[in-house]
């Protein structure tokens, strides 16, 4: 396996244009994909949270590869899977919005592996519609069998899957969505020991959320190592590739569905034995999630093909200290609410373009029904907002802005200051190109709102989709660009 690995990566490294090496089936690698649900990309102890309780994760970290400028393609749900599984921009999947199917013409990284040989099954959060579902060989969906946090399946399908054959396994827990249930790690985290981000309440209630949201990754964390556990006992640890990822950030105010850090970026921790020769190091690479599906495929020495959007970081996992991407993008685009937006990010500034700045940004319905969000609107009510925590409420929001790294929690919207025109201009132009070489639209009868903004309860209208960005017609588009 090691010698097979170094012989593509020195191709891939020296920028060669490589045949598809032939690779028996003992020789590809298995691959355990896991993806939380609502977990901010900083609410892990690998990532410098000082409270949260994530001992398998942190220590997977030191036993492998921490990524940390791993940017998702949109802080939704659904679309987000769905444009990992694609390796494509939302837009470009025909399921830009929340709860939309991905269409069964979109070709999945699942379907090839599938085709070449590896044994492919899903347990937990399934949230892709039924096009694709024939590309797995084993399907767990079920709320009976996922468990409360999505994790139940998780081994046993392990363990029935066929000796002979590699594997892939997409593992989506239900951790951490609200609202939260059951959980045998409830009081992990104490909630007089939480100092909430700068855009929530100080408040009790709100540390006492934010103490439960802890608990649930706990539960999360605790369901890897189990999976560890269970490769380890088969025997084929060292040959399975496990990589862990979030869908979107945590389910608060200024968090899922905002185009900040908050909502888009997610951790990444990819451990793998047979490939990973420096352990413990981290990766400054810019990696979008489209660029999961190529990685995956080349890994199993399969050819990528010209239906993903994304690029292979495979080079990366042997010289983490090289450089990848420029630019990342992701969108936002309707989730409970009207919305569009599009974003652009280097390591230095994040420009964000929004095509509906009439309306206030308030969040998803679950978080606007939050105890969080209660007393944000308390403190409204007093006059004692400050102005992160306003932010929410805002109407009309600026039609751009833009953020420099140094301002961590992305606060300060620079994009008036006469000293940043000309980054300013360049992101805009970046933007631009990227859109229309993605084939981008921007439809004027959007999906309107499904829920009240205020309560997060579903409205009493017809729930009616309007146009999606990009449509049916943009799912042919291929644009690996020079980004």
């Amino acid at each position: 396996m090691g010698s097979y690995l170094f012989s593509v990566l020195f191709l891939l490294l020296e920028n060669i244009s490589a045949p598809a090496i032939p690779v028996t089936v003992a020789d590809r690698p298995n691959f355990v994909l896991i993806i939380a649900d609502d977990i901010g990309w900083d609410d892990l102890g690998c990532y410098g949270h000082p409270l949260v309780k994530s001992p398998t994760i942190d220590r997977l970290a030191k036993e492998g590869l921490v990524f940390d400028h791993f940017y998702l393609t949109t802080s939704s749900c659904s679309p987000s899977r769905a444009s990992i599984i694609s390796g494509r921009y939302p837009h470009n999947t025909g399921a830009a919005e929340l709860h939309t199917p991905l269409p069964e013409q979109i070709v999945t990284f699942v379907r090839r592996l599938d085709s070449a040989g590896y044994y492919t099954a899903q347990a937990g959060k399934w949230h892709l519609g039924d096009g694709i579902r024939k590309d797995f060989d084993a399907i767990y969906d079920k709320g009976t069998e996922m468990g409360d946090g999505g994790e139940g399946r998780w081994v046993a399908t392990l363990r029935e899957r066929p000796a002979d054959q590699p594997f892939f396994m997409w593992f989506a827990a239900l951790d951490a969505h609200r609202p939260w249930g059951p959980n045998p790690f409830s009081g992990t985290h104490n909630p007089e020991e939480v100092v909430p981000p700068v855009y929530l309440a100080d408040t009790l209630p709100t540390k006492l959320d934010l103490a439960r949201y802890y608990d649930e990754i706990t539960r999360f964390d605790h369901a890897i190592g189990e999976v560890e556990q269970e490769l380890k006992r088969q025997g084929v640890l060292d040959q399975t590739v496990i990589i862990v990822i979030s869908d979107n950030g945590r389910p608060f105010p200024r968090s899922k569905t905002r185009m900040y850090d908050s909502g888009i970026k997610s951790p990444m921790i990819i451990k793998w034995p047979g490939g990973i020769q420096e352990a413990g190091k981290r990766s400054e690479a810019l990696i979008s999630s489209i660029d999961i599906a190529p990685t995956i495929l080349d890994i199993a020495g399969l050819e990528i093909g010209d239906t993903f959007q994304g690029k292979s970081f495979l080079p990366v996992l042997a010289l983490p200290e090289s450089e990848f991407r420029n630019y990342v993008f992701a969108e936002h685009n309707w989730h409970d609410h009207e919305a569009l937006e599009r974003m652009v990010r280097t390591k230095e500034y994040t420009y964000i373009l929004n095509l509906r700045p009439q309306h206030s940004q308030n969040g998803p319905a679950d978080s606007n029904a939050s105890v969080s969000y209660e007393d944000l609107k308390s403190l409204r009510a007093s006059g004692k907002l400050n102005a992160a925590q306003a932010d929410v409420f805002s109407a009309p929001r600026p039609h751009e802005e833009l953020y420099m790294s140094t301002d961590r929690d992305q606060l300060h919207n620079v994009a008036a200051d006469p000293e940043n025109a000309e980054i300013l201009r360049v992101l805009r132009l970046t933007l631009s190109r990227w859109m229309a070489e993605t084939a981008d639209s921007h439809p004027e009868n959007l999906t309107p709102d499904w829920y009240n903004k205020e309560t997060g309860k579903a409205l009493d209208i017809i729930r009616i989709r309007g146009d999606m960005p990009g449509g049916m017609d943009a799912i042919t588009i291929n644009a690996k660009g020079p980004f």
